[in-house]
């Protein structure tokens, strides 16, 4: 495809610091919504971790057109190869259509392929038809995996009483998380009824890297000590959640509420792990995790959470559809690379 002239005129760059009152100017002009905060932190986390984050601007004549930003994935989700993440994109009203969102993509490709990484991520509302159409000009197809979401309403832990939210049973030792509970509606009982259930802190990261190995076969201690990091230091809103069973660590959740992934305005949660320790399975333990995260972001005012999921692991769909969740408004799309 020949670039327009007017993108061939732009500059590329690192997206720095000094960026950042200009980013939010036109995210605020495009969206209609100051987001300072959001991109305050991550300009600041990628000056803090390089290797995690992938940030470039476009500019023409000094002057500032558009950004992106990007990071990567390790182990979210139930992820075992590394991925880019595309979370925002976006560039000043005026200079659409002109070929800058290419160059954008095009410059976070190409840092991709030279990290080793061979495929960029993302997700979009199926009614933004603009960016709809971006993806499409760009190469992305839909993705295999289920974006699933649920209102946060402190009502809605069970879809009735004979709906419970049991899980099918476990096909083989070592399958990736038992996601059972007992029967009848475990969402609509206190979370501290099945288990003891408190904010992870920087002392359960080897209760959670030896759950995480047991439930998903791999050693991820790395990309857990940086989730729990995150959690601890880099996040606006603690939601991270460990359960316990007579004091012995059964369960967690990692969760983050950024405000500002992929164009959202609303407040969202995303879950990128939860992990049950086998044998605490058909406990409970995922239940009280769950029961207790609504609680804590309905008290937050967080609206929604959310999570992706892969299209085989019925056992994890399973029970959080019995838990009302169900298919979100936004789409998962991929572009693999070379």
């Amino acid at each position: 495809m020949t670039m327009p002239v007017q993108a061939q005129a732009m500059k590329v760059r690192r997206l720095a610091g000094t960026d950042l009152d200009e980013v939010v100017a036109i995210d605020a002009t495009n969206s209609g919504r100051a987001r300072r905060g959001y991109f305050e932190k991550r300009l600041a986390l990628a000056l803090a971790e390089p290797e995690l984050h992938v940030q470039f601007a476009i500019e023409r004549e000094g002057a500032l057109e558009g950004y992106v930003l990007a990071r990567v994935l390790e182990g979210e989700f139930g992820r075992s190869e590394p991925s880019l993440r595309l979370e925002v994109i976006d560039v000043r009203a005026a200079t659409q259509h002109h070929g800058a969102g290419h160059r954008l993509h095009e410059a976070l490709e190409a840092e991709a392929v030279r990290r080793g990484i061979r495929e960029v991520r993302t997700g979009a509302a199926w009614r933004d038809h603009g960016m709809l159409r971006f993806l499409d000009a760009v190469g992305y197809a839909l993705a295999a995996n289920h974006v699933i979401d649920c209102p946060i309403d402190a009502g809605r832990f069970g879809a009735s009483e004979s709906a419970g939210a049991d899980s099918p049973e476990r096909a083989k030792p070592g399958d990736p998380n038992d996601w059972s509970a007992p029967a009848g509606n475990d969402f609509e009982r206190m979370a501290r009824d099945t288990a003891d259930v408190r904010s992870l802190s920087s002392g359960d990261l080897d209760a959670v890297v030896r759950i995480d190995r047991r439930t998903s076969g791999r050693d991820r201690s790395g990309y857990m000590q940086r989730q729990l990091q995150e959690a601890m230091n880099e996040s606006a809103i603690r939601i991270s959640l460990i359960a316990l069973r007579e004091g012995v660590p059964a369960g967690y959740v990692m969760a983050k509420a950024d405000f500002g992934d992929f164009g959202r305005t609303a407040p969202v949660a995303v879950i990128d792990s939860i992990g049950v320790d086998p044998d605490f399975a058909r406990a409970g333990v995922g239940s009280a995790l769950l029961s207790q995260l609504f609680i804590n972001l309905s008290a937050l005012h967080v609206e929604r959470l959310e999570t992706v999921v892969a299209k085989e692991n019925f056992g994890l769909l399973g029970f959080f559809y019995a838990a009302g969740f169900a298919p979100s408004q936004r789409l998962a799309f991929v572009k693999r690379l070379g």
